[in-house]
């Protein structure tokens, strides 16, 4: 088994990769890692409250910069306190260049996965080499395009569902008939969308999600306009739709299916919550799902027919949603995606010998009384750990828990102390 890791999990401020971040913190934990999360969007009230200010364009980028400098500068901070083995940025964290390079400076590796589309934020260029990892959900050209930058560690690394959050439920009646319809979409209004959803007036179809235009066509379908979904609202509109579209944004109108390569966290959800849908095709999708476990379309004719297909046919429809949540059981959990990015890591021998600190002695559990015993599993248990974790990261688990300490977690902290005194001065 190998060793347990300290990783610092460094989320955005806002936007689609903040829960994803989150979902990669929590698989890292239950892989029994030490994880701690530097929360950037509690920070998000003072870095938007700077554009409510009337001052000029230039000195609100400057502002801006140097306020993102000061966010950097906590993280080098929580870097220092933490002492982590791997610093995981999730796309548009908070990490500045200079930042960056001052932790390849102190041997600290970096990683960071960007789940966006390269050619529609294409920031990435001037961060990407200051990686020591990047992680990707395309393939060509956008590999390529980094090993050209001088990116030498890049991989493909699609994206996945937490099937502990993202699982089918049983509805009350009062959320089926809240959230409940033939056919429903939850997303963002994307002008592919905006165009192609004006072809569905007619249908029972429900739309859900921010920044769809307030008076339009599509205004009868809008529910709740404007506001932005919760990920426990959004597992219910899943579940109450007998078919989820799922239809890739675009920024340009035609075509509105655009078919283009990356396959976006929706299709794993909807997956991993049994939920049927109807999703465009995708370069890349092929390997990730088979077209017995999603419905896919390659056109609007095609999405009209598999509409009318599959309203009539709620057998085939829980057959096919029956299989792709099995599939993203075997292979498409963010588990799934942590395990492969470590051992990408791992194999270039970016851990070294920094996390093979002395572990707990396996036998050093069956030595102790049944009672004590118990008392530590359950104690390793509330804090996320496996028993083969390190000495000094599990004191740093119980550092920082908050409230009254149990009488083990006393005595293991006094333990500590005596260690620092004693043992580590020899």
């Amino acid at each position: 088994m190998s060793h347990s890791l300290r990783i610092l999990t460094v989320l955005p401020m806002y936007g689609g990769s903040l829960p994803i971040g989150r979902y990669c913190a929590q698989a890292l934990k239950e892989l029994g890692h030490i994880v701690e999360i530097f929360d950037a969007p509690a920070f998000h009230g003072a870095f938007a409250a700077l554009k409510e200010q009337r001052i000029s364009t230039d000195r609100l980028i400057s502002l801006e910069n140097s306020f993102l400098q000061i966010v950097a500068q906590t993280i080098l901070a929580k870097v220092e306190s933490f002492q982590p083995d791997l610093v995981l940025a999730l796309a548009q964290a908070p990490l500045s260049r200079q930042a960056l390079q001052r932790l390849r400076r102190d041997k600290v590796p970096t990683a960071m996965w960007f789940v966006e589309d390269f050619q529609v934020f294409p920031y990435w260029k001037a961060f990407a080499r200051h990686y020591d990892f990047f992680a990707v959900i395309q393939k060509t050209p956008f590999l390529d395009m980094l090993t050209e930058l001088g990116q030498e560690n890049a991989l493909y690394l699609p994206l996945a569902a937490d099937p502990n959050f993202h699982r089918p439920l049983e509805l009350s009646a009062v959320d089926q008939r809240r959230y409940g319809a033939d056919i429903s979409f939850l997303g963002a209004g994307y002008p592919n969308r905006l165009s192609a959803f004006r072809q569905f007036l007619s249908l029972d179809f429900k739309i859900w999600g921010n920044d769809w235009p307030a008076h339009g066509a599509l205004t009868p379908l809008l529910q709740r306009p404007g506001e932005r979904i919760s990920a426990e609202e959004a597992v219910r509109i899943f579940n109450a739709s007998r078919i989820n579209l799922n239809l890739h944004s675009s920024v340009k109108a035609e075509p509105m299916v655009s078919g283009g390569d990356f396959v976006n966290p929706r299709t794993f959800e909807l997956a991993s919550c049994q939920a049927f849908q109807l999703v465009d095709r995708r370069a890349l999708l092929g390997e990730l799902f088979t077209d017995e476990e999603v419905a896919v379309f390659e056109d609007m004719e095609g999405l009209h027919a598999a509409m009318h297909h599959y309203l009539a046919r709620p057998q085939e429809r829980l057959e096919m949603s029956r299989r792709a949540r099995e599939r993203v059981l075997r292979e498409h959990t963010y588990r799934h995606r942590m395990e492969t990015l470590l051992a990408f890591i791992r194999e270039r021998g970016a851990f070294g010998t920094a996390a093979a600190e002395t572990e707990l002695h396996p036998s050093a559990l069956s030595e102790l009384s049944p009672d004590l015993r118990q008392d530590v599993l359950q104690l390793l248990q509330s804090l996320e750990l496996r028993p083969s974790v390190s000495f000094s990261d599990l004191i740093w688990a119980i550092r920082q828990r908050s409230g009254v300490l149990s009488e083990l977690e006393t005595a293991l902290l006094f333990l500590d102390e005596w260690r620092k005194q004693y043992v580590a001065k020899r």
